[in-house]
């Protein structure tokens, strides 16, 4: 017999005009906002990289978590898209909630501990567009990330300025949506559809796999996802390295970067499985393991407003690109 499942059908899904904003258009910055420069020389050298990669064709591609864009930094990224800087957007599942309801709301982001008491956390009737934009992809045969900007963008969302799905779709650049099932707000909805859920994205981790077999030369950013951007990037290496090791060929000569928080003593060397910074798969992953055979890496810590925008004051606003 099988086990007894949920009954979707019982949850009763609010308007978001009855919800309580923590974000909203007033809190993402204008590309001319003053941002407090990161002060590392780490951003110099990574900027170079960036521009060298670029000069030879070579990949740019973003991993990012949802505080990217809480922090009011979607305008850097479309824009850095647009001069050309980023060929490719790795997203989570936040950061698909977070930029299409800016998009079609101007607003976004709920308060956990004022609506997980009543049990109205993520149950928004408008934020199931997302479920519906995986059924789209599944229907037409198209990744998660650019049905999103496919609907976003042809639905015409009041404020498409700030996506960075419509925008990317607009552009030609791929944006992939990685997505673990029952990590999202939008999967407590009764018209999400796992079936197309899982299809969707794993279409994406192809496409983003298929990306990553240019990064020889390239760079990789890992921003503020310690679990789906490592994770992601780490199998999909290891799928195109496997091709390539076949055909005489190596992966191994990129620039990677973490843009994080935690406190990290030497990030260019392992610690031991007794230290808990060793669990903190960036660090391991992306800023270790994987450039050990002729990449090197940058640790980026600091407020996203901070290190993106110094980011974007050294490849843009200082260079005149």
């Amino acid at each position: 017999m099988a086990y007894p499942i949920f009954d979707r059908s019982q949850l009763k899904l609010l308007p978001l005009a009855e919800r309580v904003h923590d974000m909203t258009l007033a809190d993402v910055l204008p590309l001319d906002a003053e941002v407090e420069d990161w002060p590392g020389n780490e951003l110099d050298h990574l900027a170079q990289n960036m521009r060298t990669a670029r000069a030879n064709e070579k990949p740019v591609i973003i991993m990012m978590g949802a505080h990217v864009i809480k922090r009011g930094m979607s305008r850097f990224l479309v824009d850095l898209m647009r001069r050309g800087w980023i060929t490719h957007i790795g997203m989570n599942g936040a950061c698909a909630i977070h930029d299409s309801e800016l998009a079609l709301f101007g607003a976004t982001t709920e308060s956990v501990a004022r609506y997980i008491s009543e049990g109205q956390f993520g149950l928004w009737q408008e934020t199931g567009f997302i479920n519906e934009c995986a059924v789209y992809a599944r229907e037409n045969l198209l990744g998660f990330g650019e049905a999103l900007g496919k609907r976003l963008f042809e639905e015409k969302a009041p404020h498409l300025e700030i996506s960075i799905a419509a925008n990317a779709y607009q552009m030609g650049i791929p944006v992939t949506l990685h997505v673990g099932i029952g990590s999202d707000i939008v999967h407590e909805h009764p018209n999400m559809d796992g079936a197309a859920t899982g299809w969707a994205s794993y279409r994406d981790f192809l496409v983003f796999t298929h990306a990553m077999q240019s990064l020889q030369g390239g760079v990789v950013l890992n921003i503020g996802t310690a679990v789906m951007g490592p994770e992601v990037y780490l199998k999909a290496l290891s799928m195109v390295r496997n091709v390539a090791h076949q055909r005489g060929e190596r992966i191994n000569d990129f620039t990677t970067a973490v843009f994080d928080l935690i406190p990290i003593a030497d990030p260019t060397k392992e610690v031991d499985k007794s230290d808990p910074a060793y669990y903190y798969r960036p660090y391991k992953t992306i800023l270790v393991r994987t450039v050990q055979d002729g990449g090197r890496s940058f640790y980026i810590r600091g407020d996203h407003r901070s290190t993106i925008g110094g980011l974007y004051q050294r490849l843009v606003a200082n260079h005149g690109n």
